[in-house]
This record gives structure tokens, sequence and C-alpha cells, in this order.
């Protein structure tokens, strides 16, 4: 397996012939001084695929797959619902989770939400990027912004791990529940109103992590971890 992997986001199969984008192109050629006839990988969610470099023509680099490499795995279903936090924090917790086998982000706007923009492009790219350094065949995907109400109305019956530094509870039990939701606060928490909302929920399952304050952020990369080794168990 080639230590270059990159993400495609189109059909792949046996003696494919096709080309990859110009930002790939250019990744492999002048980063990775990649040649004619040399090797690279190629993955999504239909497997992971040996690719050999056929052409360049005008940067851009013409491939042929050769053969398959592993087929998809089955993962399971970690979402994260998060409240967007500053730029270099927020990437970062993006990256780790996407990492660790979040496979979905779900931001959120609450009432103590401070940034309440973001820039999808640019997080998508952190999650491809991610994922290809992480050996992923299935890369997260990004929900758009919504409000915490409606977050809770369309996930009545989702199973929400929900981070909560005034629950006493310090265990959990995940066996038979497939999706699993992590729930994170703002900066600042949720709101009273907002708490007593999200405890109506009928599996919320409150935990308490640490007895120390955590940032957003890194409450996110904690809780997926527990998260992911418990499913691994």
């Amino acid at each position: 397996m080639s230590n270059i992997r990159l993400f495609f986001k189109e059909s792949l199969s046996l003696n494919l012939n096709s080309v990859l984008d110009r930002p790939q192109s250019h990744y492999l050629l002048k980063v990775m001084r990649i040649n004619i006839g040399e090797n690279f990988s190629l993955f999504n969610k239909s497997g992971e695929w040996d690719a050999k470099v056929d052409n360049i023509n005008k940067g851009i680099v013409e491939f042929k797959i050769i053969r398959k490499l592993r087929s998809a795995n089955s993962e399971k279903e970690i979402w994260l619902a998060f409240a967007p936090i500053k730029l270099n924090y927020l990437n970062l917790m993006i990256q780790k989770a996407t990492e660790i086998g979040v496979t979905r982000f779900i931001p959120i706007l609450t009432e103590r939400t401070i940034v309440r923009k973001l820039n999808e492009k640019r997080i998508n790219k952190i999650i491809v990027e991610a994922s290809e350094q992480s050996n992923r065949l299935i890369v997260p995907s990004l929900d758009k912004l919504t409000k915490l109400d409606i977050f809770l109305k369309s996930n009545q019956n989702t199973n929400i791990i929900f981070g909560d530094l005034n629950t006493n509870n310090k265990k959990i039990d995940l066996k038979n529940k497939d999706p699993l939701c992590v729930l994170i606060g703002p900066e600042g928490d949720f709101s009273i109103k907002e708490r007593k909302s999200i405890l109506k929920l009928k599996n919320i399952i409150p935990l308490k992590i640490n007895d120390n304050i955590l940032r957003s952020e890194t409450a996110a990369i904690s809780m997926i971890s527990i998260v992911s080794f418990n499913l691994l168990s």
C-alpha cells in the first residue's frame, strides 16, 4: 500500500482511467515529486485502490487503477454535535475527531455560541486531509449549521452522550447503541434552559468525564476517545 493516499469522490473500479483535479495533481507532482509509472492510493467508500501515474498533461495527473487494496469496512456511527468555536481550536477539534472515528459532524447554534458562521469548504478540506492521513476509507459528513432546538426535535430517539459537568454519572454502557451522538456545549456551556431541554430526551446519557472544566475542543476529543475505546472493547 502506498504512503500517498488521496480521497477520490468519483466512482473507482479496476482498470479505470481517469484524472486527478488540479490541487491533487499539484500535491503529487510538486510536493511528493511523483513521476510517470509510480503508484499511489485512491480511496472512497467503495474501498482503497492502487493507482499508477499513466501520464502528466499540463500539470494534470492521468492515472489507471491497477488493483483493489481493500474493501470498505463497516464503521460504527459516531456523531459529534458541537457549537462552533474559534477557528484554530475548531480546526484542531475537527482534525482529531476525524482521526479518532467521527462519521458525522453536526454544528449547532446555542444561546452562548460565540462563532455563528462556518467556513464549510475549509472544514471539509480538513476532514478529507485527516481521513487521508489516518487511513480511513469513509470520509465524515458535515451538516449545515442548525439551531439547538431543531437538533433536539430531530433526534428524539437518538442515543446521545451529553457532556455534562453537573451530573454525577461517570459510567456508560454502549452495547447495542448505534448511532451514537456526542453532544458538546459551547464556550460558557449550555444555559440552564437548554440543559433542561436536553435532559428531557428519551435516550440521553449525561456523562461527566472530568472534575475540571474542559475547553470545548478538549471535551469533544476526550469524549469521542472514550466512546471509540468502549466500542472497540
